[in-house]
């Protein structure tokens, strides 16, 4: 066993839910808090907005982006993110989690 400090990091994981049109807002935001990755998907589902059924691409379409950042970033992250559910569907939500990157 190595007496070196372990490459694990407390982080937070945030999963970002929401209408495709806000794909390139969301990536500007995330790397306005030096995020250096993310990943995104696109997703079906039900909510308080009705059926998101991504059957045509860019309308009524949803992405999922996830992204692994510190708990402070997360905060600042999830204020900016609240200014944009006024307009458009979206839900965002963190785990606290343990990384290296």
């Amino acid at each position: 066993m190595s007496n070196s400090p372990s490459p694990v990091q407390p982080a937070v994981l945030i999963t970002i839910i929401g209408e495709t049109v806000l794909k390139d807002r969301i990536v500007k935001l995330l790397k306005s808090h030096d995020v250096t990755g993310y990943t995104i998907n696109q997703v079906q589902g039900e909510g308080g907005h009705g059926r998101r059924l991504g059957d045509m691409a860019g309308y009524n379409t949803n992405i999922e982006i996830k992204t692994i950042v510190p708990l402070e970033a997360s905060d600042a992250i999830f204020w900016a993110l609240k200014e944009e559910q006024d307009a458009h569907a979206l839900i965002a939500y963190r785990h606290k989690v343990e990384a290296f990157f």
